[in-house]
């Protein structure tokens, strides 16, 4: 039989408003579209820390990306590709 989980494995949605510095309706919406791990208990929505954790890792990994991307950009490094069937501008 496997041990109970502590109390701090799991978080409410106040306390994952304090990890992202959001307001508690901010991780509602997020919940409400799905973009954030929750579950339900009752009325009462739930996070898994190690969850929470992950996701917040996957999306910073996905930021700095991005960032990459728009920087290099800026800086001219990044080649248009043409389109797969496209043969350049119509003349």
């Amino acid at each position: 039989m496997k041990p109970m989980a502590s109390d701090r494995e799991f978080l409410t949605a106040r306390e994952v408003g304090n990890l992202l510095r959001v307001h508690p309706t901010t991780v509602y919406k997020l919940v409400r579209q799905g973009k954030i791990p929750s579950f339900r208990i009752g009325s009462y929505w739930r996070f898994r820390t190690d969850l929470i954790e992950r996701w917040m890792a996957e999306k910073s990994m996905y930021a700095r990306q991005v960032r990459k991307v728009i920087e290099s950009a800026a800086n001219g490094k990044v080649r248009h590709r043409q389109m797969a069937g496209s043969r350049g501008p119509r003349r």
